[in-house]
């Protein structure tokens, strides 16, 4: 006799016509225990943790399993919301409003596979989540120590992700590296969930390996070092993965397994690349999956082989467009490109998607002139004035905005971009030369940009900033009805201030149309030049959500007006 639950199987995949849904389904049905991967870093930071554990997953993806990434942060902030771009970079935030590590946009960029407030854990909401749990009573008493309360906290939160049964694989970046005092009680987590789960763990452990000009060779022993600091730890590392930017022979690779006591096949280069697209394809080759899956106990011969075609589809195109397509990013942190990562890669996916390759220039508001336009801008095919907070650098995005508006060129708004386009056309077209944001100068006598009267109320009540994805409706017949193609969407937001509605009337009027609007609140989301070529702002982030195998729509229209002549 059938059981019910072997009928639904064959039932689903009988209607299923799609090769990847079906993929989907026999993972979900031969996968009885979520894995756990982890990837930790030595020798030195900044090597490409997140890019190998975002190439992992989307390698186990394309097989068919059901993926997901998280980012272990040591340090003591509570989340990277409050912490300068040019210390970490962009604050990359979820759909449920979690202000993230950057490392999570690299995940959902290469996978499609949204990310929650589950997906970064730092040392701060551990700490911060074990105080609170001593100053309930729920220890009853017992002394609070790293071992076992901080250690079982980090595990609860690691599994946290594994325990619905809706992955096959949960893959977790440790930040920092092997030998920091801040990270050991992550290390010292992974030791005992290794010893707990046995063949559903497993530690990647991310080395560099440095090439001596002058003595004309690569040297391994960094790499010995930061393994036996690992070990030290009680964590033995499964699979090596050697950051280099030379090839690393067989040679080497043999003395590095024998004195790093991993199998040869374990050892795996990943090797500098012109763009960090290439790297899942490269590990394919290193057979990083391949490696994965049989230590942790698959048959090869019964697990699909990984379906990369799209993958290398876009590779390919973003390797070999020939025409250029010069595009100036506008802000306050250019210095540090990684502070605007998402916008960046967001218009890599659109470039690439268009046949161009992308010519990016990062351009310093705080140095932007009347006088430095010209030379700045003229020369660009479009503009994106970028988000931040504050007053520094405001005056040289609205003179990049008038100069955009004025010749015509196409330029996308993003969050505070938006908000200074609004002043900008209060202040040159409609006429009110004082106009401003009540963040910048809480004075101004027509304060375009504020908090609004509702908004308050949500701030007294302890709320900062809209964070997370808000549902926003499209005017028929406008230009962003055009790029979405539908009248409902849902992006993510990052901000306080609104645009203010008392001149919604009047900018419309001056022919700037607010054609995006959340129904619930009644605020402004999408703003729009109708006599403009292409003249965007839009207070969400559409960053967030672009993706390899599905480029955000948005830029997709920026560039196209980009490149048309």
């Amino acid at each position: 006799m059938v059981s019910f639950s072997l009928f639904k199987f064959f039932s689903e995949i009988c209607i299923l016509k799609n090769t990847e849904q079906i993929l989907v389904i026999l993972r979900k049905n031969s996968v009885k225990e979520t894995k756990y991967i982890f990837v930790t870093g030595g020798v030195t930071s900044s090597l490409g943790k997140g890019i190998i554990a975002a190439s992992l997953g989307k390698l186990l993806q394309a097989r068919g399993f059901r993926v997901t990434n998280q980012k272990l942060d040591p340090y003591i902030n509570v989340d990277p919301g409050t912490l300068n771009p040019y210390e970490h970079g962009e604050c990359y935030v979820t759909v449920d409003g979690h202000e993230a590590d950057l490392d999570l946009g690299h995940y959902e960029r290469f996978t499609n596979v949204e990310t929650h407030r589950a997906n970064n854990i730092t040392t701060g909401r551990i700490y911060q989540n074990v105080i609170n749990k001593e100053r309930r009573g729920d220890y009853l008493g017992k002394t609070v120590q790293i071992i076992p309360h901080i250690t079982d906290e980090i595990k609860k939160n690691i599994k946290q992700l594994g325990s619905k049964g809706e992955y096959d694989f949960v893959i977790t970046e440790i930040g920092g590296t092997v030998g920091d005092i801040e990270s050991l009680p992550y290390i010292e987590s992974v030791r005992q969930l290794k010893w707990e789960m046995g063949k559903n763990c497993l530690i990647i452990h991310l080395t560099y390996v440095p090439y001596l000009a002058a003595a004309k060779e690569l040297k391994t022993k960094p790499t010995q070092h930061s393994v036996k600091a690992l070990q030290e730890q009680g964590v033995q590392a499964d699979i090596l993965v050697l950051r280099t930017e030379h090839n690393i022979s067989m040679d080497i690779r043999k003395k590095v397994a024998l004195f790093c006591n991993v199998e040869q096949i374990a050892v795996m280069q990943s090797i500098d690349v012109p763009t960090i697209y290439r790297v899942p394809l490269n590990m394919q080759q290193e057979k990083l999956d391949e490696v994965v899956l049989t230590k942790m106990g698959f048959d090869l011969t019964k697990t699909p082989a990984a379906d990369m075609d799209k993958w290398i589809e876009f590779v390919k195109k973003l390797e070999n467009a020939k025409d250029e397509v010069r595009i100036g990013i506008v802000g306050k942190y250019v210095q540090l490109p990684d502070a605007y990562k998402s916008i960046i890669e967001s218009l890599l996916h659109a470039s690439a998607y268009n046949n161009k390759k992308l010519k990016l220039e990062l351009i310093l508001s705080d140095k932007l002139t009347e006088e430095t336009l010209e030379k700045k801008l003229g020369n660009l095919n479009g503009i994106i004035v970028a988000p931040g907070f504050g007053q520094r650098g405001m005056e040289g995005k609205f003179a990049a905005l008038k100069f955009a508006r004025e010749r015509n060129l196409p330029c996308l708004g993003v969050c505070m971009g938006m908000q200074t386009m609004c002043i900008e056309f209060a202040r040159n077209v409609v006429g009110y030369s004082d106009a401003n944001s009540t963040e910048i100068d809480p004075t101004t006598t027509h304060n375009i940009v504020d908090i609004m009267d509702e908004q308050k109320n949500i701030l007294n009540l302890g709320g900062s900033m809209r964070l997370g994805a808000y549902k926003c409706k499209l005017k028929k017949g406008t230009k962003a009805y055009e790029i979405y193609g539908k009248e409902q969407i849902s992006e993510r937001h990052r901000h306080r201030f609104e645009f203010n509605n008392a001149y919604k009337e009047e900018f419309e009027k001056a022919g700037m149309i607010c054609s995006g609007m959340n129904e619930e609140s009644n605020l402004v989301e999408i703003i729009e030049l109708k006599s403009h070529k292409w003249y965007v702002g839009v207070q969400f982030h559409p960053e967030y959500s672009s993706t390899v195998v599905k480029p955000h729509p948005l830029f997709i229209s920026f560039m196209k007006a980009a490149i048309m002549k």
